[in-house]
């Protein structure tokens, strides 16, 4: 990975340790898509490189930024107050993902870049609205039935 950008964050373990996240450079797929490589190293399961895909180069980095400041706000270390909030990049507007069906008249706001077939354990309905829950209790999605009508129109594209 070429790395474009690099924060170094304290980990407050006996001994202390650091947590240094990378942002690889984005570059184009043979579809097209445009994938942005990132690495978080000293955090328990991320100690290897993953990438995010997105339409353009700039999405891709901003999905892969994204996708670091959730992995680090909801990782163990930091919910047990091992990575301290004010070691944590400010908090932002977060991204959703939207996939809308025109003719089918649905469309899906997914909570993460991917819901795996399964994940969804649990569902409630309430008219033209599903949420999808984990089985830890996260909302991973929710599915509107009636897309063309309570889908904002800057989110049909």
């Amino acid at each position: 990975m070429y790395e474009i950008a690099q924060r170094v964050l304290a980990l407050r373990t006996d001994p202390p340790r650091d947590v240094v996240v990378t942002i690889g450079l984005p570059y184009e797929e043979s579809t097209g898509d445009w994938s942005c490589p990132y690495r978080i190293d000293g955090l328990e399961g991320w100690e290897h490189e993953r990438k995010v895909t997105g339409f353009d180069a700039l999405e891709a980095v901003e999905l892969a930024l994204g996708t670091v400041r959730a992995a680090l706000a909801a990782s163990h270390e930091a919910r047990e107050g091992l990575l301290a909030a004010e070691d944590l990049p400010p908090s932002r507007a977060r991204t959703v993902y939207v996939t809308w069906n025109q003719e089918g008249n649905v469309a899906y706001i997914a909570m993460k870049h991917e819901v795996t077939p399964g994940e969804a354990v649990r569902q409630v309905v309430a008219e033209d609205v599903v949420l999808d829950y984990a089985g830890s209790g996260q909302l991973l999605g929710v599915e509107l039935t009636d897309a063309a009508t309570l889908l904002p129109s800057e989110m049909r594209l």
